[in-house]
Order: C-alpha cells, then sequence, then structure tokens
C-alpha cells in the first residue's frame, strides 16, 4: 500500500479507494484495527438521521473509487474488516469505539423536537475538570446546607419552648420527610442522566414540563429567600458578639414567668437584642459583597467555598466539648451541666408568646404552639438537593448521590436527635429561651470560635443559594418552556448574570423583611412543595413500572414516595392554611400560565404515562362487543381530500374540519382525519410524514379533537379499502366515513371519480361503517354565522335513528340552535299518511325529541321545473353513455370500468323516476331549509358507476346543502332509560 491507499474487497472484486488526503482514513493492521489520534483539522463526522433512498453510509469524504474487473479468484474479506454495509452504517462498535477513544461525549437533547436530528460529532476530546466522590460530592454539601443558622441560634429556643418529648417528635417528623424525599429522590437520580437544574429537572422529566416548571420557579423563590434567612443570621451573630456596631439599640423588657420547684416566680430583666434597623443595613451589605462574589464565576466560588466546610465541623466539635464540660467558673447561673433534674423540668413543652425577636413576653404579639414549630425547624432538614444539583459534577451519579444524600440525611438528624437530649439536660427553661446564642455560651474553649463558625457557615450557606438560585432559574430559561424566561438564558458555560441580578433584588427584598421568624415559614412552603413534587414523581414512575423505569436504587416503593408526598402536604397545612394556600396558589398559576402560553415539550414524563396505560386498560375495558346505544358516540373518519380542488398547503378543506365539530356533542369524541397520497409507499414516505405533520397542526389549528392519518397507495380506492378495514382499535374504531360530495366530478370531466364513489360506498356498507355525504360543502357555515329556518329530514329508509342523532347534534351548535326540526316521512299511499304520521310521532316522542312530523305521498307530488329539466338531461347522458358501451362490446358482455355489467333498461329508468319525484319533493318544501338530510341510497349491484352518478346528481339538484346519510345494521339511539 502506498500513499495511504488501501484495497479493499467486496464479493471478491478488489476495490481500490483512494481518500481526499493522505490523513483522511486511520491505518489497519493485519490482526486488528488501528487508529491514530484524532485532530482537531479532521472531518470526521457521523450523522445518525434517517437513511436516504439511495442509502447513503458515511459522512466521509471518498475520491477517486475504482472498480476493476472481477478477480478470478475470489478471497473473503476478513472478520475484523467487515463494514456491514447491508445495515447502511459502519459497525455499531466501530462508532463507539471511535467515540470512546476520543473522549467525546454525545450531548443528548434536554426537550427534543419532531424533526431534530441528533448527531455525534468525533473531534478533538472535551476537557474536563475533576470529578468529584460521594464525601466532597455529594456528603459534605448536603451536611453544609443542612447545617444551618437554625441550629446554632434557634435549637436550643425550640427545645425550650417545645420540651424535650415535642421536640424529639419534632425531629423525628421533619426528618421522615426528608429520609423519605431522599429515597424518591435516589431513585428518581438513578434512573438515568442528569443535567443541570437540580428538582426541577427531576420533577419536570417525571411529571411534564408544566409542573416541573410551577415547582423549579417556587423553588427557586425558595433557594433566594433562603439566602437572605442566611444573610440575616450572620448579621444576627455579628451583632450579638460585637453589640458597639450596631448603629440603633433597643431594649426589651422580659417577663420571667418560668415554673421553678412548682411555683411561680415574677421578675423583669432587661436584655438588649439587634435592632431591625441594623439588620437591615448590614443585610443588604452583606448580599451586595456576595453578589459580588458570585458574579466572579464558578472558579472563585469553588476556591472561596472550602473555607466555609471547616469551621462548620469545628463549631460543632467544639459545641459538644463544651457541652460535656460545662457548667465551667464562668457559666451563667442557668446553664446547670447535664443533670437529671434539668432533663426532668425541661421534658414538658412551655408555650409563651413572644415578641419579634423570639423573646418571651406576655405582651409579645406571636404565640406558638408545635405547628409553629415545626415551620421554624423545618429549614434546618433542608439542603438534600445539594447533591444532585451536582451531578455533572459527579464521577458516579448513580452510586454517589444515594449513598452521600440519604448519609447526609441520617447523621444530621441522629445529630437533632442528640443534641435534644443535651441541651435539655444543660440548661434551664428561662435560659433556653432567653440565651439566643447559647451553643457559643457553651462552647469551649471561647464563645468567639462559634460566633466566627457561625457567621461564616451561615455566609457559605447564602453564597450557595445565590450561585444555586440563579442557574436554577437559567436551566428553567435554557429548556425554552416559558418566552418570557428567554431573558435569563445562558450559552453553554457561561454565567447567568441577569439570573443573579434577578436573584439578589429577591434577597435584598427580604432582607429588608429583617424578620427570621418571618422568613422561615415561607421557605418551609417553597421547600415542602419541592419536596412532594419530588415524592409524587417516584410513586406516579414506580406505580405505572413503565419499561424505561430502571433505577438502580432498588431500595424504594411507591407506597413510601406516597407516604412522604402527604407528610409534606400535611407539614404544610399543619404550619400555616395561610401560606400553603398562596403557595399552592402561586405554583397553580405558573402551571397555568405554562400550559397556556408555554411551548410544547415531550419529555417522556409520567402523565402522558399514565394516560398510555389509562386509555389500554379503558380499551380492553371496552372490549370487542358492540357498545350500547345510550353510550355510542360518533367516531367519524373524515376523508380529507378526495376529490376538489385544494391548494397545497392545504391539507384538509376548512369546512370540512368544522363540520367535525358539529357531529360532536360539546366536543366530546375523536375524528380520525385522513388523506389518501397516490404513489408507492418507499418512495413516498416521507412526504407522507410532512402531510401528516401539516394535517396534524391544521387540525389543532381548527381546535378539532382528532388524530391525523396519511395512507400511502396506488390509487384513491386501495388506499381507502385499507383504511376503512384497518383504522381504529377494538371498539375505537371510525363508526362514520364522511366526505364531501363530488360537484365537479362532470364539470372538470373527471371520469375516474364515479368509479371511486361507489367504491368507497360499497366499501362503506362492507365494513358497516354509517356514510354522511356533505352536499355544498363550500356553503357549510361556520361557528359565527347563525342559521334560521328549519332542519329538514327525509326520512326513507331505517338507519338506527343516525339522522335524527345528527339532526340533535346540529342543534347543539350555535350556528343552528335557532332552527327547528321537521322530519318529512315518504308514504307510497295516502291511505298510509295518518298512521305513518302517529307512528312516527310517538317514535320522536319516546326519544325525547321535538319535531314536526310531515307525511309526502310520492304518488301525488308534482315535479318541479329546474328537476324535470335535469331528468331529460340525465336521461340523454345515460343513453349515450349506454350505446357506447354497447358499441365498444361489439356484441359481447357490457363492460364499465374494467368489470362485466349488467343494465335493465326498465330498471335505470325507474331509478331515474324515483330520484326525480324525491328532488321535486325537496325542492317543494325544503327550498329555503337551512339543511337537508336524506337517506343514501346504495348502488345497486353490477350497475356502472356512471349511472349511479347520474341518479346522485338528480337527487341533490338544486338542493345548497344537504347531508346524504346511511345508517348501519344497528340503533345509535334507545327509546330506553
Amino acid at each position: 500500500m502506498e500513499n495511504g491507499t488501501a484495497p479493499a474487497t467486496d464479493n471478491g472484486n478488489d476495490v481500490d479507494i483512494e481518500p481526499a488526503d493522505d490523513d483522511t482514513l486511520p491505518p489497519r493492521g493485519s490482526g486488528s484495527r488501528q487508529y491514530r489520534p484524532v485532530g482537531s483539522h479532521d472531518r470526521a463526522v457521523i450523522q445518525m438521521s434517517s437513511m436516504d433512498a439511495h442509502g447513503s453510509t458515511s459522512a466521509i469524504p471518498l475520491t477517486n473509487l475504482k472498480l476493476p474487473s472481477p478477480s478470478p479468484s475470489p478471497s473473503p474479506s476478513p472478520p475484523n474488516e467487515s463494514k456491514l454495509e447491508l445495515f447502511g452504517f459502519d459497525s455499531l462498535v466501530n462508532i463507539l469505539g471511535l467515540k470512546s477513544m476520543t473522549g467525546e461525549q454525545v450531548a443528548m437533547p434536554s426537550s427534543p423536537r419532531d424533526g431534530e436530528d441528533v448527531a455525534i460529532t468525533i473531534g478533538r476530546p472535551k476537557e474536563t475538570g475533576p470529578k468529584l466522590g460521594t464525601l466532597m460530592g455529594v456528603f459534605v454539601p448536603c451536611l453544609q446546607n443542612i447545617l444551618g443558622i437554625i441550629y446554632y441560634i434557634r435549637f436550643s429556643w425550640i427545645v425550650g419552648m417545645g420540651g424535650i418529648g415535642q421536640s424529639l417528635l419534632l425531629v423525628a417528623f421533619c426528618g421522615s420527610c426528608t429520609f423519605l424525599t431522599s429515597i424518591s429522590l435516589s431513585a428518581i437520580a438513578t434512573n438515568g442522566a442528569m443535567k443541570g437544574g437540580g428538582p426541577y429537572y427531576l420533577i419536570g422529566r417525571a411529571l411534564g414540563p408544566e409542573v416541573g416548571v410551577s415547582i423549579g420557579l417556587c423553588f427557586f423563590l425558595g433557594n433566594a429567600v433562603a439566602g437572605a434567612m442566611y444573610v440575616l443570621g450572620a448579621v444576627e451573630t455579628f451583632l450579638d458578639a460585637v453589640p458597639a456596631a450596631g448603629f440603633f439599640q433597643e431594649s426589651v423588657t422580659v417577663v420571667n414567668n418560668t415554673l421553678a420547684n412548682g411555683t411561680a416566680s415574677a421578675g423583669a430583666t432587661t436584655i438588649s437584642t439587634p435592632s431591625l434597623h441594623d439588620l437591615q443595613v448590614y443585610g443588604v451589605i452583606v448580599t451586595v459583597l456576595l453578589c459580588f462574589i458570585v458574579f466572579g464565576g464558578v472558579k472563585i466560588i469553588n476556591r472561596v467555598a472550602p473555607a466555609f466546610l471547616v469551621p462548620v465541623l469545628f463549631s460543632l466539635f467544639c459545641i459538644f466539648i463544651g457541652i460535656l464540660v460545662a457548667p465551667r467558673h464562668n457559666a451563667p447561673s442557668g446553664v446547670t451541666g447535664l443533670r437529671a433534674s434539668t432533663f426532668k423540668d425541661n421534658w414538658s413543652s412551655d408555650y409563651q408568646l413572644t415578641n419579634n425577636a423570639g423573646v418571651p413576653d406576655p405582651r409579645g404579639s406571636i404565640s406558638w404552639d408545635f405547628n409553629a414549630l415545626v415551620g421554624l425547624f423545618f429549614p434546618a432538614v433542608t439542603g438534600i438537593m445539594a447533591g444532585s444539583n451536582r451531578s455533572a459534577s459527579l464521577k458516579d451519579t448513580q452510586r454517589s448521590i444515594p449513598v452521600g444524600t440519604l448519609a447526609a440525611t441520617l447523621t444530621t438528624t441522629t445529630m437533632y436527635f442528640i443534641s435534644v437530649l443535651l441541651f435539655g439536660a444543660l440548661a434551664t427553661r428561662e435560659e433556653l429561651l432567653t440565651n439566643r446564642l447559647l451553643t457559643a455560651t457553651v462552647a469551649w474553649p471561647v464563645p468567639a470560635i462559634i460566633y466566627i463558625g457561625i457567621i461564616l457557615s451561615t455566609l457559605g450557606a447564602a453564597l450557595q443559594s445565590l450561585t444555586g438560585a440563579p442557574r436554577l432559574l437559567a436551566a428553567i430559561a435554557n429548556d425554552d418552556i416559558l418566552p418570557v424566561l428567554n431573558y435569563f438564558k445562558v450559552s453553554e458555560g457561561g454565567e447567568p448574570h441577569l439570573a443573579t441580578l434577578f436573584t439578589a433584588f429577591i434577597c435584598i427584598g427580604c432582607v429588608v423583611i429583617g424578620n427570621l421568624d418571618l422568613i422561615t415559614p415561607t421557605i418551609t412552603m417553597f421547600f415542602l412543595l419541592c419536596y412532594a413534587g419530588v415524592n409524587l414523581s417516584c410513586f406516579l414512575l414506580d406505580l405505572l413500572d413503565a419499561p424505561s423505569w430502571r433505577p438502580r436504587w432498588k431500595f424504594h416503593h411507591w407506597s413510601l414516595s406516597l407516604v412522604g408526598a402527604l407528610l409534606c402536604i400535611v407539614i404544610m397545612f399543619s404550619i400555616s392554611w395561610a401560606f400553603t394556600v398562596v403557595s399552592l396558589a402561586l405554583a397553580s398559576l405558573i402551571y397555568y400560565y405554562v400550559s397556556i402560553k408555554g411551548k410544547a415539550g415531550d419529555w417522556g414524563d409520567g402523565f402522558k404515562s399514565a394516560y398510555f396505560q389509562l386509555a389500554l386498560r379503558s380499551l380492553r375495558s371496552l372490549g370487542a362487543n358492540q357498545v350500547h346505544p345510550k353510550n355510542w358516540y360518533p367516531i367519524p373518519l373524515i376523508f380529507c381530500r378526495p376529490w376538489g380542488k385544494l391548494p397545497e398547503n392545504v391539507p384538509c378543506h376548512p369546512k370540512l374540519a368544522d363540520f367535525a365539530n358539529f357531529m360532536k356533542k360539546k366536543g366530546r369524541g375523536m375524528s380520525i382525519f385522513v388523506s389518501i397520497l397516490d404513489g408507492d409507499y418507499p418512495s413516498r414516505a416521507e412526504d407522507a410524514k410532512v402531510m401528516c405533520h401539516q394535517l396534524a397542526t391544521y387540525i389543532e389549528y381548527k381546535k378539532c379533537e382528532g388524530v391525523a392519518e396519511i395512507v400511502v397507495a396506488p390509487t384513491m380506492s386501495d388506499g381507502f379499502r385499507s383504511v376503512v378495514q384497518t383504522m381504529g382499535l377494538g371498539n375505537l374504531k371510525p363508526n362514520i366515513v364522511v366526505m364531501r360530495y363530488p360537484e365537479i366530478w362532470r364539470r372538470e370531466n373527471l371520469t375516474q371519480i364515479p368509479s371511486t364513489f361507489v367504491s368507497i360506498i360499497n366499501d362503506c356498507i362492507i365494513a358497516n361503517k354509517a356514510v354522511v355525504i356533505v352536499k355544498g360543502l363550500d356553503e357549510w357555515p361556520n361557528e359565527y354565522q347563525r342559521q334560521y329556518g328549519t332542519i329538514d329530514l327525509y326520512w326513507i329508509v331505517r338507519d338506527g335513528g343516525l339522522m335524527l342523532l345528527l339532526s340533535q347534534l346540529l342543534l347543539t351548535k350555535a350556528s343552528f340552535e335557532s332552527c327547528k326540526i321537521q322530519v318529512f316521512c315518504i308514504a307510497e299511499e295516502d291511505t298510509e299518511a295518518e298512521e305513518l304520521k302517529s307512528d312516527v310521532k310517538k317514535f320522536l316522542y319516546d326519544l325525547r325529541m321535538q319535531a314536526e312530523v310531515i307525511v309526502v305521498t310520492m304518488s301525488g307530488s308534482q315535479g318541479q321545473d329546474d328537476s324535470i329539466e335535469a331528468f331529460s338531461a340525465a336521461q340523454r347522458r345515460i343513453a349515450s353513455y349506454l350505446a357506447d358501451m354497447k358499441a365498444a362490446a361489439n356484441g359481447g358482455p357490457l363492460m364499465a370500468d374494467g368489470k362485466q355489467v349488467m343494465v335493465n333498461e326498465q330498471q335505470v329508468e325507474k331509478f331515474l323516476y324515483t330520484t326525480l319525484k324525491l328532488n321535486s319533493t325537496i325542492l317543494r318544501y325544503s327550498r329555503m331549509a337551512a339543511v337537508v338530510l336524506v337517506s343514501l341510497p346504495p348502488p345497486p349491484l353490477n350497475h356502472p358507476a356512471y349511472f349511479y352518478m347520474e341518479y346522485m346528481d338528480l337527487l341533490v339538484e338544486n338542493v345548497p346543502r344537504m347531508l346524504i346519510v346511511r345508517g348501519y345494521r344497528r340503533d345509535v339511539v334507545t327509546l330506553f332509560t
């Protein structure tokens, strides 16, 4: 081989392939396939899209393809050289091998749209940052988020207010909620690859974009408000540690009403607390400084974040050491050390009124109970989503998220249980309620360590909130569901600066409120709403058990997810009905807005799977038996373009779509819109897909509840015969065929229409389908054109009540609601008129239908001038057509439309005379009717289709708007209740 030219064999023929340049194709060894490194200048793109008709097999440019003469001694190709040309692509192993060697990762679309192709590009390997394990990637971030300001400055106060017993119940109650949510989170997170967005991504892909965006935006607000809570906690700790730093000073008088040894003691103690204005001023300053750090980008945040972890762990160590060695020489009198008597005194609850700072005050405006403590404490167990938010940085998300999240949840819950017992035995109730920084008081060796630890840990949590919330908002915006969020979109690898500004604005607004106890219930509601969404997502996916639901985390069950979701809802309502209603109303408004204004995104969510399984179960329950007339619904098969000239960009006659809506009561029911595409299926398959998409879009535009189908067939008759046999499932098969009357066939000289028209009607009769043919479709009213006059029914043959039902459905529409129904019964003799009229009136009364009954005898009707003229013209055309057939037969059997026919001239004359009489009757009584309904005569056997079209043309002559109806062998209305 020279110059990179490689010989190949193909069925014994030597094929020389010369590449465009020397480095385009990789060299091959004798034993195994070898590859050189892929450079950035290489053009090697494998497009995994639909194959064209010519079966192109590769996107690699090849030139100078030489095909020498066949070799006399063919030799088979080695197995490892096989390219699998039969499948149209290179070997899948080859593709995956190249992809893995280059280190290229394929980015899957987050919300696939119709018509998108997925491409695998092979080029220079991407530089990826260091991947994190379970400890640093999930466990530590969750631990740092869970252990926040509530534990440091409110946990001992909660023990004093609720007592040891109710505090243990409180920890178990809230811990169970987060533990069950962690199980559900682990199951969903291990069911596939995760992208940015955290719980929004999980919930959106499980419950759909509407639910995902509504809960995701609420979770974004929760994170933004949580940032304000952490900032206020850091500022409050700083002002308590350095009172001189405050610009304002507030004094609070506390009346001590604590029971000691069974007797009540009263006294007044003046305690200095940070001013609300100081909290506001310092809070705004700290929030602005943190936003500057966030604007610096991920690199700066990653450098700063580890500095906040060590103080948290060290401060916890100092707190527990201080509790064990308490009381020290400088401890307050209320710190008794670990004593059984103190434990006993603090076992029960002692709920009191407090002021806005949480200090007990008989004149306070805030009352406390267990539900209020739940709202205050619950933010101390949040933060379990920190690991899932970092899924892109994890080595193994399938293992790290479940293990790290559950380990952090169990660790912190265990620590809370131990802390309740230790704080309850450490200090008196008065000390627990008045000393907001008891953790710093008892810490070893000096309180300053705890102050520094609290400030740094809360600032770190605030930094993470201000970092995660904008990225969550940007992830929602990047999914392109809500156009209003397009301002917050960011490119791949970019920083969400606008989202950060918006988050900072919300955070500063909450900081201005300045009351930590008023902010925490708001955070609680948003986080609980998110946790309920995660639990419901896992419950739905686990209950449906779709084939794609294969989570690696096996320790889950739909019952646990259901309990977790119910527990979240119970906690929400137990905390505050008002906050719960507001949060649910906000989520509902966002859901409604997304469903109205949002762009459609098919993420394969659980609701779609539920609808599918529900449809399958309903279909099975219907069985194959006939539906009872009381439960019968019209399922029309709309024949969109059988004849009639329409522009190419109009897939269906507009009035035909309007008529499909007229056949449904209050929009209930389903329509199937079908169009026949002439040609060969392999060559026109792509055209059929395009037409089907256009037809489906048009149906949606016309607000028709239905589906679109395109059938490719050699002829229209063949296509319709396939449709009428196979369309639908079980009892959901179409039962009425609706099409336009071919009024243009003679005017346009379309000689093939008669045979097609007759073939379609005969196929409907054989398949037991009802038929509705619309004459005067161009003049059919839309929903805004009100009609007056009558709806006239010419009831000639038994049709199961379909004609009566259609007239009643028309009356339910605004266009025909002002009309009245007239039923014309055709009698052959006058002696039958009165008896027939009485029977029909009784029948209509039993059917709860109001209509005027008119009996018409055919024997006494006079022909109209227009009808007689049309009758004479039809006679002449039939005579001419019959003469041509006889001449073509040349003494043999008569042939029409490629088959033998039998013509009885007296019968033809009789058929023409019958249609003349009926048309004259219609013109006499119903010339001004809003619409006329008449029975469809079946095509006579072995009769020329041309003759049948002449009968039909004479029947509809000069009638502007007519429905020609034929029922089928069953009733669609019933007399009985």
